[in-house]
């Protein structure tokens, strides 16, 4: 019976440092990326031997900038890697030499230890023992499977006696961890944390640990054995596997997943992880989740440094640039990709830089704080058309890009932020696109727009659209170029912002 670890999932919140630590430095292989079949918005990656095998895995949703969570009781805590027993210095060295947070070398259950943090703070751990690849990746002192995990529990026995039905069996006890082993030689670490805190969901944390199931039937009678077991879910195609979840008795998230048809499925053997590949349930928005997910470059290829400006930002950079950028400052509740699919059709060529606004509430994002729907925090958007202001000067001067060549792009929220920016702070916003803009400044200054172009679409069914008059009058009255259009709709996009936008940005 196949038995053993499948794979082991984390989050990350910055896809290129994950790209870095597990390609560049392990010499793990990227074998396949996606977006999330839970959410299609969420890239996915996956890392492994030279195949993907099976127990050779680690994989990462990506939430890129989201917020940390905190490991704790009911989480997968650390990851070990096995590499050659006699490689342990090598590695030391290469930590050191990478400026890699270390610790050790140890010694834990008879075996050399070296602890490692990537840029999220996860712990890996490398561990000299002979444990053969199944396909071996072309550095010889490269991880050759997955070792184990550690698990964290108030209740070691319930967790053990749970882990025992996916094939683990007690080996050894070293101080407060028990490990259980398979018959494939991995191992589960059971920890007994009682009085720890618990975890945390969120960004740099472990997800789960999947176990391996010989087949999909298999998957099934482990569905019926636990059907008393409130937490498990039914079984899911995720394409590469057939899989279930549940939760042990403590709260880690345990997953039971199909060997085939792994994934070679959709990509041959030699190019494995180089397409970006969509869930067949989301293949209808495939165009629009492309330019929504991160880009990144793999170790060696050309990229763009990221630059600590005053937001949280993200660009897309298509394959043919023409030079121009688009700056997309979305509406509330929305983030720095929402309108990355509508700025690509206005223009395919165009490089879209995707802001997040910082004034959150109530779990979602604003440009600046309100006191109800049509009463606005004045110093907080004076604060933030200042903010806003500096970030344009540093990402000029941060990427290199041309002002002449920057258009920006507003929905609701974000078009009211540009609309303040452009009164306050003449000449930063030269070329604008206002969606469903109104004005938001109780005390307008008098700004001199002369050379500002602006398209304004207001809808004809827009609860907010008795408020767009006055911002209309503060730019004409400023002396810019306002070209303002009623279209049929209401505070939602419609396809003629699409058409309007798409024929404005042409001439600008």
């Amino acid at each position: 019976m196949t038995t053993g670890i499948h794979h082991v999932t984390a989050i990350t919140r910055r896809v290129q440092d994950n790209i870095d630590f597990y390609v560049g430095f392990l010499g793990l292989r990227l074998v396949k990326q996606t977006g999330g079949y839970e959410d299609a918005e969420q890239l996915h990656l996956f890392y492994g031997d030279a195949a993907g095998s099976p127990g050779s895995i680690v994989t990462f949703l990506v939430w890129e900038d989201g917020s940390p969570g905190r490991t704790g009781l009911g989480q997968v805590s650390e990851i070990a890697l096995a590499v050659p027993a006699d490689s342990i210095g090598d590695w030391l060295q290469r930590a050191m030499a990478a400026r890699i947070p270390i610790e050790g070398p140890s010694r834990e259950f008879g075996e050399t230890v070296l602890r490692l943090k990537d840029k999220d703070g996860i712990i890996v751990k490398l561990v000299g023992v002979d444990m053969a690849a199944a396909a071996p990746l072309p550095d010889p002192i490269a991880p050759t499977r997955v070792r184990g995990v550690t698990v964290l529990t108030d209740d070691p026995d319930a967790t053990a006696e749970f882990t025992a039905r996916f094939g683990y069996r007690t080996d050894a006890t070293e101080g407060n961890s028990r490990r259980m082993i398979s018959d494939s030689g991995d191992a589960v670490d059971i920890r007994d944390a009682r009085g720890y805190f618990p975890g945390i969901p969120g960004a740099s944390i472990f997800d789960h640990v999947a176990f391996r199931a010989p087949d999909a039937d298999a998957v099934r009678k482990m569905r019926l054995s636990l059907k008393d077991v409130e937490s498990a879910t039914n079984v899911h195609d995720r394409k590469y596997f057939l899989s279930l979840y549940v939760r042990e008795p403590a709260g880690t998230l345990y997953e039971y997943a199909t060997d085939a048809p792994g994934f070679t499925v959709d990509e041959p053997l030699e190019h494995l992880g180089e397409r970006l590949m969509i869930p067949p349930a989301d293949a209808g928005r495939a165009a629009d989740l492309k330019l929504m997910l991160p880009q990144f470059a793999l170790p060696g290829e050309e990229r763009m440094p990221m630059r600590d400006l005053p937001f949280i930002h993200r660009f897309h950079t298509p394959e043919d640039p023409d030079g121009s950028v688009i700056v997309l400052l979305h509406g509330t509740g929305g983030n720095e990709t929402d309108l990355m699919p509508l700025a690509a059709k206005l223009n395919p060529r165009a490089t879209l830089l995707g802001l997040r606004g910082r004034s959150t509430e109530e779990g979602i994002n604003r440009w600046f704080r309100r006191f109800d729907a049509v009463t606005y925090d004045q110093p907080d958007i004076i604060a933030e058309s200042e903010a806003l202001v500096g970030f344009v000067e540093g990402a000029v001067r941060g990427y290199g890009l041309d002002p002449d060549k920057l258009s920006f792009l507003g929905y609701s929220n974000g078009a009211n932020l540009l609309g303040a920016v452009m009164q306050l702070h003449p000449g930063t916003v030269r070329r604008a696109i206002l969606l469903r803009p109104v004005q938001v400044l109780e005390a307008p200054p008098e700004a001199d727009l002369g050379g500002t172009e602006v398209l304004m679409l207001t809808g004809n069914h827009d609860p907010f659209s008795r408020m767009a008059p006055v911002l209309e009058e503060a730019l004409r009255k400023g002396g810019a170029d306002l070209d303002s259009r009623i279209v049929d709709a209401g505070h939602e996009l419609s396809a003629a912002d699409l058409t309007a936008a798409s024929d404005w940005l042409a001439k600008a």
